[in-house]
């Protein structure tokens, strides 16, 4: 790509940056959306998400991907131009925006920041190879996959407990493994866990590996850190809430982000702490990280980076 001048940069895809490129579009924007590349994938976290069944509009679900697609040509369709390249640098101090990519460098008079969020997981041996084959990082997402079965959560905080107490909606028994022998989680969340009769605690141990039959997980090698004696534990998933880390690498000089990195938005709009640039999605929201809000995020920094341009 030559150097050029755009009304709007979106960096990053899924379902908030392609929600902001579709009402960029018809604005009369003409959006570019830098989509990344591997290990950035075009589409987000969604894209290794096998099935979605809390999307409005999908009655029978929808597959992670395929939404992503179904986005994106709809953000195409309206004339968003989609390049598959990843933003590898920032300079907010100036308007127009400077942003460099993979193969040069262009200007924007707004740019909107929907990077999204990736979540930390164990990297215990087997893990990856059992993502979205009983690994998961969303109960909200996945718990309706697994009723009847046994699963484990991975973690001590108030997001693990709240995984945990959803779990037992759908899951036959969920077992709490915490390396810790007392849980971070707030007072009122560890007497919620405690009084629910479904959820028992494996203390002390982490993860050590994930085990099946290639297909699907079977159980999970816990060991023990006080003597380091291991154990098998049965279970059909495993949920992993340990947190999320905001992808805002690129911004950490540039703009306001919160104690976990998170960008910092005004109450009630996506505006940043710079005038023009704005954020949606994951990357500005620790609470709810779901497809929806990203979406709806997406859709409000689009009006707020037109009205920008507007006045």
């Amino acid at each position: 790509m030559a150097k050029s001048t755009e009304k709007l940069v979106i960096i990053g895809s899924g379902p908030a940056g392609y929600t902001a490129a579709i009402y960029a579009a018809r604005a009369a924007l003409n959006p570019l959306l830098l989509a990344g590349t591997i290990p950035n994938l075009p589409g987000g976290q969604l894209v290794t998400t096998t099935d979605i069944e809390n999307f409005p509009g999908f009655p029978k679900g929808i597959a992670g991907p395929e939404l992503m697609d179904l986005m994106r040509a709809q953000a195409e369709r309206f004339g968003t131009r989609v390049v598959e390249e990843n933003a590898v640098a920032a300079d907010f101090s100036s308007r127009p925006f400077l942003i460099k990519h993979d193969s040069g460098e262009l200007r924007a008079e707004t740019v909107i920041i929907s990077t999204g969020a990736s979540a930390i997981w164990t990297n215990a041996k087997g893990e990856d190879a059992y993502k979205n084959r009983g690994v998961s990082a969303c109960a909200t997402c996945d718990g309706f996959f697994f009723k009847n079965l046994d699963v484990l959560v991975v973690g001590g905080g108030d997001t693990a407990m709240e995984e945990a107490d959803y779990l037992t909606k759908h899951a036959r028994k969920v077992t709490v493994v915490h390396r810790r022998d007392q849980l971070r989680a707030s007072k009122f969340m560890q007497e919620r866990v405690m009084k629910n009769p479904k959820i028992s605690f494996q203390w002390n141990s982490v993860i050590e590996e994930i085990v099946g039959d290639g297909k699907r997980m079977s159980g999970a090698v816990v060991r023990d850190v006080r003597d380091g004696k291991t154990k098998t534990l049965d279970a059909q998933g495993m949920f992993v809430a340990i947190g999320h880390k905001p992808n805002t690498e690129l911004f950490v000089d540039q703009l306001d982000l919160d104690p976990k990195g998170y960008l910092r938005t005004q109450p009630g709009t996506t505006r940043t702490s710079v005038p023009g640039v704005f954020a949606a999605g994951d990357v500005q929201d620790p609470h709810y990280r779901q497809a929806i809000t990203a979406a709806a995020s997406g859709c409000q920094a689009a009006i707020d980076a037109e009205r920008f341009l507007a006045q």
